[in-house]
């Protein structure tokens, strides 16, 4: 047998998808007349797309070894994608880019000649550099951009002049140093690696324009924000206390919020017995909570259809327990001659540690990997 079908590939390109059926034949294309005379191997991590994207990608993969899918059921999210893509190849040469051709694959070779030839960890295709571009954004999108840039300069170096690119080329062994550290949150990986990294990372920068996309529409949305605000606040504090047990936290918040209004809607408005006012201003609470929480804290693992009504009943059973653990704890400390502040806060945060653990293990639960 040929001793060159034998051999792995030496660079893996992982590219996630969703909802990107028409872009991945001309992906597939471009990768291989810019990687034409190399060892090279593509992997598509695909999120379910409901538009069939990862059986086109199989379609694909049955005329050419070198094109494989990943299709992950009920899972979300760029970074958390990147990463099984990358555990998944054999290649030493790790290479991430976008499914919708905005990013410009024919600066691959010479990202990869650049790690193979120097002392680099990673190479980064960069919009901000000089002799790189970006294609017609509006300056709202400019200016978010900036933002999120100088949101990363507390957890990257100040020389990385685009943390937020999604396209760039590493050394296995980074990854392997780094994978048990990442948050894989969101959508930006690369801040997350720099920031994840034992050792500072020696990087190189190429310059770049950032095209219009092929096809298919954008996937940013205001989650995209949250997600990355949760992985800066992960890489600040996460070893501290875990990123969505201040996620859960914030939502209670709110949950408060609604309680006591739809307390004063109820009992000082439209004068119902406090009991009954009461006990819908808690159902109301604890119902906006786990929508937010289903939405926001867990919307990686997001519920939906039936699914959402078993979630939500399993909240509502833990959440109701840890209500009970709460005035429990508070009338224990009060009658036990502490002031009701401390009482209260300790009944809070009982109650709240009681249904973030809980619920994360019946409620969203992750899903069983065999």
């Amino acid at each position: 047998m040929d001793d060159a079908f034998l051999s792995g590939p030496e660079l893996g390109v992982i590219v996630p998808t969703f909802n990107e059926i028409d872009n991945v034949h001309e992906v597939v294309e471009r990768l291989k007349r810019c990687l034409a005379g190399r060892s090279w191997e593509v992997i598509f991590v695909d999120d379910d797309s409901p538009d069939s994207t990862a059986e086109a990608v199989r379609e694909l993969g049955r005329v050419d070894a070198r094109v494989r899918c990943i299709q992950r059921l009920r899972r979300r999210g760029l970074s958390s994608a990147c990463v099984e893509g990358m555990l998944a190849t054999s290649a030493p040469y790790l290479a991430i880019i976008d499914a919708d051709l905005q990013h410009d694959e024919r600066l691959l070779p010479q990202m990869l000649d650049a790690l193979k030839s120097e002392s680099l960890d990673i190479v980064i295709g960069s919009r901000y550099v000089r002799g790189g571009t970006v294609f017609e954004w509006d300056s709202s999108r400019q200016h978010l951009s900036r933002m999120a840039t100088r949101l990363s300069r507390a957890i990257v170096p100040l020389e990385l002049t685009d943390p937020m690119s999604g396209f760039f080329v590493l050394r296995r062994e980074i990854l392997s140093a780094s994978m048990r550290g990442l948050s894989a949150i969101g959508f930006k990986l690369l801040v997350d690696l720099f920031a994840s990294a034992p050792r500072p990372l020696r990087f190189a920068e190429l310059p770049y324009e950032f095209r219009a996309r092929h096809a298919g529409a954008s996937k940013l949305d205001s989650g995209v924000a949250w997600d990355y605000g949760l992985l800066l606040m992960d890489k600040l504090v996460g070893r501290i206390v875990p990123v969505r047990f201040v996620a859960f936290m914030l939502v209670g918040i709110v949950g408060l919020a609604v309680h006591f209004a739809v307390l004063m809607l109820a009992f000082v408005l439209l004068h119902e017995p406090f009991v009954w006012a009461q006990g819908l201003a808690t159902l109301t609470a604890m119902t906006c909570n786990f929508w937010l929480n289903n939405a926001i804290t867990y919307r990686d693992m997001r519920l939906r259809g039936w699914r959402w009504l078993r979630g939500w009943a399993s909240f509502m059973a833990v959440c109701g327990i840890g209500a009970l653990a709460n005035v429990g704890v508070a009338s224990y400390l009060f009658n036990g001659r502490a002031t009701w502040v401390p009482a209260a806060f300790a009944g809070i945060i009982i109650g709240a540690v009681w249904n973030y653990v809980v619920t994360s293990i019946f409620t969203w639960a992750a899903p069983k990997r065999g």
